[in-house]
């Protein structure tokens, strides 16, 4: 396993998946958990039920860890099994405290997934590929579509580096700083940014990403949420004022999904797989369960 996703693990067994006092997961913190933004977010989350199929046998969950936010549990509501893959085994412990039968859980490398082809009829991957190093992000969304069944879909969120709407928004943000008294000295450091206090994070730009899977995976993107948490710490405020503007964000967002998913913060990537299984992947289908 390279250097990289053993400090991935590592943080994420023995920080990252550690639950606070108030049951909350450490990771949490770097989302805006605060009232007024709870709508926006958790209408944000439940976007991704829109490109998924309603229901089936197997949903893989890539990038499980624990599943985090309760609106991620209804992804496979109607789906026989969520199949969690996860480097973290303290995330599939959690997980099973979760989902208990209803989940099958492999520790797995989400570059080189140990699963037959065409064999899920779901697949969710959330903030997960970007901790993988850049170089390995196409075999991820490789690997996604390889595993996923025919006629079927698979979402991927993930953050973008420094993508245009957030960067706009840095230079009112340093105007904040100053006159909050906050030192204005220090520029953003995007690199430094990406990094979540010592787990590795390689975020790319939709341009790169097409460079990766051009002729080898079919994606649209779309908007998950144009805003980061940092620019909704700083510009939203709390009380009806703030709410009402994270509603008109998100109608925007419905309303144009492909430029605010290529221009904010965080995209889906939304692959489609076309085609009828052959009869080798029927069969891996039928016997799935007693490989997990």
């Amino acid at each position: 396993m390279e250097p990289t996703k053993q400090d991935v693990r590592d943080f994420y067994d023995e920080v990252g998946w550690r639950q606070d006092a108030d049951g909350l997961f450490q990771n949490a913190r770097f989302e805006d958990l605060r009232p007024v933004a709870q709508e926006y977010v958790r209408k944000c989350h439940l976007r991704v039920n829109r490109h998924i199929a309603a229901k089936g046998t197997y949903l893989l969950d890539a990038g499980s860890g624990p599943v985090q936010w309760p609106e991620y549990l209804t992804y496979s509501r109607n789906y026989r099994f969520r199949v969690c893959a996860d480097i973290s085994v303290t995330a599939l412990k959690a997980a099973r405290a979760k989902l208990g039968n209803h989940g099958l859980y492999v520790v797995a490398d989400l570059a080189d997934l140990p699963f037959a082809s065409d064999v899920f009829d779901g697949i969710v991957s959330m903030h997960a590929i970007h901790h993988l190093p850049g170089k390995e992000h196409g075999n991820a969304y490789m690997e996604l579509y390889r595993v996923l069944a025919p006629e079927r879909s698979a979402v991927a969120v993930n953050g973008w580096y420094r993508p245009a709407l957030m960067r706009m928004a840095e230079p009112f943000i340093h105007i904040g700083r100053f006159l909050s008294g906050r030192s204005t000295k220090k520029k953003r450091d995007w690199k430094q940014a990406a990094a979540q206090d010592g787990t590795f994070v390689d975020k790319i730009t939709p341009r790169r990403l097409r460079t990766e899977l051009l002729g080898s995976v079919p994606y649209e993107i779309y908007s998950w949420r144009s805003l980061s948490p940092r620019f909704m710490q700083w510009f939203i405020r709390p009380g009806a004022g703030g709410v009402r503007m994270l509603r008109i964000v998100y109608g925007l967002e419905d309303r144009f999904p492909g430029f605010f998913g290529r221009h904010g913060q965080y995209p889906m990537i939304v692959i489609r797989k076309s085609g009828a299984p052959s009869a080798r992947s029927a069969a891996h289908r039928n016997t799935a369960q007693g490989a997990f």
